[in-house]
């Protein structure tokens, strides 16, 4: 049987495999979300018909902005797929991390009460 160690770097290794996979994969249209915060934003308008009895209404008034440290899956335009491959490599170590110390704390928790 395998030891937990062994499953969790088999475990990353898969995800890294499947990150790098994604980004040579991953479509350059935006997605729903992203086009949604389009169309909120005033630099998207919706195509396609209403539904007749349906209101037009104004969401989100205003504008927003915001920072990312790593847009778009990526460390910038200038790094191309490598940006990509870094960026999702970083991001699944953050993830795991942050699962890691919740079990952590979660199983901590459970000691403490006994």
């Amino acid at each position: 049987m395998m030891n937990n160690n062994a499953l969790i770097a088999v475990g990353v290794i898969i995800a890294i495999a499947i990150g790098i996979i994604a980004v040579f994969m991953a479509s350059g249209d935006p997605d729903g979300l992203e086009s949604s915060a389009l169309v909120v934003s005033g630099q998207k308008d919706l195509t396609g018909l209403s539904p007749e009895d349906g209101d037009a209404e104004t969401v989100g008034t205003g504008s927003y902005e915001y920072t990312s440290p790593m847009p778009d899956y990526s460390l910038g335009e200038e790094m191309g797929s490598t940006g990509g491959i870094i960026a999702i490599i970083i991001g699944i170590i953050i993830t795991l991390l942050v699962v890691m110390g919740a079990l952590y704390a979660i199983r901590f928790s459970k000691g403490s009460r006994s």
